[in-house]
């Protein structure tokens, strides 16, 4: 892939760490210009976990120069906030005019969750805690969605695959746990079904990403005890893969507005996660 305006620009909400580094790793693997977002920056973080949104960025451009060429661009952002939003689409206009993937990853929705457990039965949970789970999630999405659609269009072809993946937790519909979590998942999923609909004319992608259980930082923490149990999980790698593989698919118009597991994309598209394994897709026991 040739350098500069023929890369694919792609957007990478909540890519500090976890999932959606992983995601914005395997898109610089893969030759993209990806701007990465995060709330953590070299002056302040905002969980105790390592990582900034500079630090995700320069991860990006070293996978990038080991293998397609591509780079990344810290771009800090609170996605709640919708004049952050707007900013960092005007940001990204400037610098590269167009989005061609957009992957919505972003959600704090866990954060700030007083009262009781977060599985805790629904009358036992603050209605707070809806406005949290909705603001922190949900809301993020339809944000960054909005904003970034009018720089997603254009001619197609295939250096701009045009592309909207939600990365959403689903467990073939078993309940999640936290009503709250739950439904604003479920309509994550749902959003995808409708912009689906809405952009089929503009020839845009839109797919809903579920992986399993990631071993991400927070993961890692809680299993620190149990290796054998977190050697089983699935790395942040694994959904990059999906994204990379469903970008590249010039057919990938006939999964617009479907869910989809990581799991099973890989069996579709014959990728593996980094140790070489297939993990099946993710059920609740």
């Amino acid at each position: 892939m040739s350098d500069g305006e023929e890369r694919p620009v792609a957007l990478v909400s909540g890519a500090t760490r976890g999932l959606g580094l992983g995601i914005a790793k395997a898109l610089g693997e893969a030759g993209c210009l990806v701007h990465v977002t995060g709330r953590s920056t070299s002056g302040a973080t905002t969980e105790n976990l390592p990582g900034t949104v500079e630090e995700a960025a320069a991860v990006v451009s070293a996978a990038g120069a080991a293998a397609g060429g591509g780079r990344g661009f810290a771009k800090p952002c609170d996605h709640r906030d919708e004049k952050q939003v707007e900013a960092l689409t005007a940001a990204i206009a400037r610098e590269n005019g167009r989005i061609d993937i957009l992957v919505n990853n972003a959600w704090g929705g866990y954060e700030q969750h007083p009262g009781a457990a977060f599985a805790a039965p629904f009358l036992r949970q603050s209605s707070e805690n809806w406005t949290r789970m909705f603001d922190g999630g949900l809301k993020a999405t339809f944000l960054t969605t909005r904003h970034a659609l009018p720089l997603m269009t254009g001619p197609k072809t295939a250096e701009r695959p045009r592309l909207i993946v939600n990365t959403v937790a689903w467990a073939f519909d078993e309940y999640l746990g936290n009503l709250y979590y739950d439904v604003a998942k479920a309509a994550a999923i749902r959003m995808v079904y409708g912009l689906a609909r809405e952009l089929a004319g503009a020839e845009i992608a839109c797919v809903a990403l579920a992986p399993g259980f990631v071993r991400t930082e927070r993961v890692s923490q809680a299993l620190a005890d149990d290796p054998e149990t977190l050697a089983k999980l699935e790395s942040p790698d694994y959904a990059g893969r999906a994204v990379v593989a469903l970008a590249a698919d010039p057919d990938v118009m006939e999964r617009s507005g479907r869910l989809f597991t990581v799991g099973e994309l890989a069996r579709d598209y014959a990728f593996t996660d980094t140790d070489g394994r297939q993990p099946l897709p993710f059920r609740l026991e």
